[in-house]
């Protein structure tokens, strides 16, 4: 019997392949590995954040500098960077005079916009307000 290298099967039960490729034991107890990368990069300081923010509408530099409270200049132009280099969100410059520059969600972006509306829920339900749980 031959088998598919992009799929295992365990005695313990089947297995699937997640669509990064990686296959993952269904009865295993370890995360997803989509979701362990979804977590990794959203949970890295100020993405969520920034995020969430936008889901407002665009935003300049020195809007979303207000709206993020205490973000730096320089680790909010690498996060920027780092949200348009994954696909998240859409960098815009209007030649002006003035140049104006301007940020929002993608079409990626937006598609993420129900599971942190989710999160934001359960957070808010289950999580006393105040608290901290870093």
């Amino acid at each position: 019997m031959e088998t598919d290298p992009s799929t295992s099967q365990s005695a313990a039960g089947v297995a699937s392949q997640s669509h990064d490729g990686t296959t993952c034991d269904e009865t295993s107890k370890s995360c997803d590995g989509a979701l362990a990368q979804a977590f990794k990069f959203l949970g890295k300081r100020w993405n969520g954040v920034i995020l969430g923010t936008l889901t407002n509408g665009p935003s300049g530099f020195a809007e979303l500098k207000r709206n993020v409270a205490g973000i730096s200049d320089s680790v909010l132009s690498e996060r920027l960077s780092e949200l348009q280099e994954a696909g998240l969100i859409v960098r815009s410059v209007e030649p002006g005079p003035p140049v104006s520059v301007s940020y929002e969600l993608s079409d990626t972006g937006n598609a993420l916009i129900p599971a942190m509306r989710a999160l934001s829920t359960w957070a808010s339900e289950n999580f006393p307000s105040g608290s901290d749980h870093s």
